[in-house]
């Protein structure tokens, strides 16, 4: 006998989301969240947390559905959860990809500008706004759920698993505590660090790699109408947080291959070169606000979609990751995904 059903390795909001999604569907299963650090740490607490209705192939933008309903659904049930919908703008100079990729629920109509005057169309761009979006505290939703998770879950923080062997009838997971774990199956969802040691040698067949990912804090207070401004030409966007007093603008970072426990070091002068370049398009006159922000990373997959994949012959090690970026917004389907391929049937469904 195992000394667990499942272990999921990772407290982030992947980890977290898998793990509820697996006491929901079987709540009597023996399930023991592992991190490194404690839960909501690592990309989840840098995330920005910026949902919206879109994907780039007809897999993300069902994934995209199908989170934006869990949500929705959670927000409605408790209210008080760090989740804030918001008004959503879009500028695009490709109208056809705009009909293509956002989902038929955002609403998208045309418009002529952007509330606040803040930011301006280019010449050939062309502006919608619609709905379906919203932004989170990913990290304090992420406690807020392990919270309620606690009473059915073990969580063990601070606990680093230093090798993954997968077996014909288990799953042995090593601690940096000198214990041993058995588990009848495991999930990874280990964010960025993709090439830890413990389980490198799993991993590499699936190409994911890490790249940076910068966003800039914008010192200016938004007002209580502010949306999201996604800019599709440069994969950027202009995020209110209003619950922080500041903007935030996320941009694509050239940087690939880099290492989450080396990438903290803080902005670099060619992260707010290029982040002003891009801003200084759309928003010139926030660009002296931005002289701050946060820099982190995490792994892409090579077709720009999750990975949700059995790591051994027998299926007892899943990965579930590699969201590029988009682990927030598309972590309940991640989640749902993962469990389906540990064939976790679902039960009566038990409230969260």
């Amino acid at each position: 006998m195992t000394d667990v059903d499942i272990a999921v390795i990772g407290g982030g909001i992947i980890g977290a989301l898998v793990a509820r999604e697996i006491t929901t569907r079987a709540p009597r299963s023996r399930v023991t969240v592992i991190d490194r650090d404690v839960v909501a740490s690592g990309a989840t607490r840098r995330s920005a947390g910026l949902h919206f209705p879109r994907g780039a192939t007809p897999r993300v933008r069902d994934m995209a559905g199908r989170s934006q309903t869990f949500y929705e659904e959670l927000l409605g049930g408790e209210p008080a959860l760090p989740i804030h919908p918001l008004a959503l703008h879009v500028l695009s100079s490709d109208a056809a990809a705009v009909e293509r990729d956002y989902l038929g629920g955002a609403g998208l109509v045309p418009t002529r500008s952007v509330p606040g005057g803040l930011v301006t169309a280019p010449e050939g761009t062309s502006l919608w706004t619609g709905r379906g979006c919203q932004y989170a505290d990913v990290g304090a939703l992420t406690e807020a759920l392990t919270l309620r998770l606690r009473p059915r879950v073990a969580f063990r923080e601070g606990t680093a698993v230093t090798a993954v062997e997968p077996g014909p009838s288990a799953v042995t997971l090593r601690l940096s505590t000198g214990e041993t774990l058995t588990a009848a199956k495991a999930v990874l969802a280990p964010g960025p660090w993709i090439a830890d040691p413990a389980w490198r040698s799993l991993v590499e067949p699936l190409g994911a790699r890490v790249k940076k990912i910068v966003a800039l804090h914008v010192d200016k207070a938004p007002q209580a109408h502010d949306g999201a401004v996604v800019f599709e030409d440069h994969d950027a966007f202009l995020l209110p947080l209003h619950h922080r007093g500041h903007w935030l603008f996320s941009f694509t970072s050239p940087e690939w291959d880099v290492k989450p426990d080396e990438i903290t070091a803080g902005l670099s002068a060619a992260d707010l070169a290029q982040a002003h370049a891009v801003l200084a398009h759309y928003a010139p006159d926030l660009s002296a606000h931005a002289t701050s922000g946060r820099v982190f990373c995490d792994a892409y997959s090579p077709a720009r979609e999750p990975l949700v994949r059995a790591l051994d012959d027998g299926a007892r090690v899943v990965f579930a990751g590699a969201a590029n970026g988009s682990g927030y917004r598309l972590a309940p389907a991640i989640a749902a995904e993962a469990a389906d391929l540990l064939r976790i049937r679902t039960a009566q469904r038990n409230p969260a």
